[in-house]
């Protein structure tokens, strides 16, 4: 993912024409380092500025951003110079991922000024910053001292201009000819060689570039063949003409449902893998703003559900350690029969023992072996033999003991690694309350009620995937524990087929029939695909899933939610995939 320079050409072109010749009726400040500015321009359209340093941002919105009571010094300078100024341009200097908005206004005394807006979208340096008319800065949102910058400082009353870091080739102003000529003179992979040679192209529109001209972007640059570079410059010039033109087609790639990249031109490169599919937008702005809500929501629910995960996580290791130890016992217990026959071997021969010896040798009649048996010189071989019951009784008792506490131990680690499953794709705050409540009624967590949100007991609970087949069956797939209790032993009925990943932690999946007996072949691979999907194998090529009717699956009494046993079942290998075009929004 990147803002290159030929997205934000595609984005200055759109506010060109949305935005020039329209007056800035609000200005305000909804983040510490991003602006919202409210332009009337024939329609009211709202400007998105974000100099945020993980999130940069420039976008057209649709809903206004609630702003703090109390209005920050940049904001309120920008109100002062600016307020009911009208738009006269929107530039970008050569590809630059920066936008220069040129503003005209009315001073103290009446007479016209024309001020600019800088928005500089460069990751971590990424910046907004007020000009005059010849370049001197006025403020920026972010103020950048000589102890933060050696290259440039971005202080009041310093000078304005763009750092030159590194010489490149420019898309418009260099022709394709010099443009390759300066990437054969490169050394090392062609797609490092194409982004760090040419402004206003990110590692993302390298590799199109060289996929639209039949070259690997792994390639050695002097590898490469006379006929490679001619395929690259007709690819440079295309390029450059649609920029030119303003022939962009923003898109966004998705994978399972989820955004991957964009851009400003069909990624056709992603045209070869099966996984990915190109979701196209009306207007750059509008994938933007689908683009980083999603990314943001994401990241939100990651960082919500860290508490769930390291309570999860702490949870499996005090169980893993202790169910070692128990198996370190049992394994200690396994000596048991050697006590026992030691103690029958003293009762039949230990007449013929000499008393006081410390050692007894005899037959051993289930082998028919030698055998010598330590005594305890102190004691009488008949109370050597009872000593050696004592201690078979003892690691017998301790052994069935033992084993009990390893099976209750074993299954406690199984639940908790589908909770830990579960959290892997939670997607929103009702799966997190479902997997927080499921903790909470198993002693991980403290019960806690949050008494200042009165709505918490109306939110709607989360509730399991719904895809329906193109032959117009119904699967369903849960999405924690809770959801698989409810989806196997109350929502499907017997005559539905159930799937579960074979062995690993997963996600119960029901197939509704409808009473239909026979069901094509082909639902049957799709309802075990989404099984392994969601499953813990699901970054694997195949994955095994057992399959049987709903009425052959059981729970045993007092087990946790979600554990489930059955005796008899098919199996199939399944290639993992959520198949989200299929998926039911309900």
């Amino acid at each position: 993912m990147a803002l290159d320079g030929v997205t934000v050409s595609c984005l200055v072109r759109e506010w060109q024409e949305a935005l020039v010749g329209g007056r800035i009726t609000k200005i305000s400040q909804p983040e510490p380092d991003a602006l919202l500015l409210t332009i009337k321009n024939y329609d009211t359209y709202r400007l998105h500025l974000s100099a945020s340093a993980s999130l940069p941002l420039a976008c057209l919105i649709p809903d206004n951003r609630p702003a703090p009571l109390t209005a920050p010094a940049f904001c309120m300078l920008l109100r002062k110079h600016l307020n009911s100024a009208r738009i006269l341009s929107v530039e970008q200097p050569d590809l630059e991922r920066i936008i220069r908005i040129r503003i005209e206004h009315l001073d103290e005394m009446g007479d016209t000024r024309v001020k600019s807006i800088l928005i500089e979208l460069m990751g971590k340096h990424s910046n907004i910053i007020f000009c005059d008319e010849n370049d001197t800065v006025i403020d920026s949102i972010k103020r950048v001292s000589q102890l933060v910058s050696s290259v440039r400082e971005v202080l009041p009353g310093r000078p304005y201009f763009i750092p030159k870091t590194a010489d490149k080739y420019s898309l418009l102003a260099d022709s394709a000819d010099a443009l390759t000529d300066a990437v054969r003179g490169c050394t090392g992979d062609l797609a490092r060689a194409v982004y760090t040679t040419v402004t206003g192209i990110s590692p993302v529109l390298a590799n199109e570039l060289l996929h639209r001209a039949s070259l690997d972007t792994a390639t050695d640059v002097a590898a490469c063949d006379d006929a490679g570079f001619l395929r690259l410059r007709d690819a440079f010039a295309w390029l450059a003409q649609t920029v030119r033109d303003g022939a962009f087609s923003p898109n966004c790639v998705m994978k399972n449902g989820e955004p991957v990249e964009f851009a400003a031109i069909p990624l056709t490169v992603y045209s070869d893998y099966p996984d990915y599919t190109i979701q196209s937008f009306s207007s750059m702005s509008e994938l933007l703003l689908y683009y980083y809500e999603t990314k943001e929501a994401a990241t939100r629910i990651r960082q919500k559900s860290a508490e769930l995960r390291r309570t999860v996580q702490t949870a499996i290791e005090r169980v893993a350690k202790k169910l070692d130890l128990q198996e370190k016992h049992f394994k200690d217990t396994e000596k048991k029969d050697r006590f026992r026959i030691y103690g029958e071997l003293l009762t039949t021969y230990g007449y013929s023992a000499v008393s006081g010896s410390s050692s007894f040798t005899c037959t051993n009649y289930y082998d028919n072996k030698e055998i010598t048996i330590p005594l305890d010189e102190t004691l009488s071989v008949m109370d050597n033999a009872k000593r050696y019951y004592e201690r078979y009784s003892k690691l017998k008792r301790t052994g069935e003991a033992v084993t009990k506490y390893i099976e209750e131990s074993r299954a406690e680690l199984s639940h908790l690694e589908t909770v830990r499953e579960s959290l892997s794709y939670a997607k929103d705050e009702s799966d997190l309350a479902d997997i927080r409540r499921e903790l909470t009624d198993c002693g991980y967590l403290r019960f806690h009620k949050d008494r200042s949100d009165k709505r918490a007991a109306k939110k709607p609970a989360s509730r399991p995937y719904h895809y329906r087949t193109p032959e117009g069956f119904d699967i369903y797939v849960g999405r924690n524990n809770y959801q698989n209790e409810e989806l196997t032993h109350h929502f499907a009925s017997g005559g539905d087929w159930w799937f579960h990943a074979k062995g690993i932690p997963g996600s119960h999946v029901v197939l509704r029939t409808g009473g239909t007996a026979e069901i094509p072949d082909e639902v049957f691979e799709l309802a075990g695909s989404l099984a392994a999907y969601y499953s813990s194998g699901r970054n694997g090529q195949k994955v095994e899933v057992d399959y049987l009717l709903k009425k052959n699956v059981k729970k045993p009494a007092g087990a946790k939610p979600g554990f489930v046993v059955y005796y008899t079942n098919y199996s199939l290998v399944a290639t993992p995939a959520e198949h989200a075009e299929l998926l039911v929004t309900e």
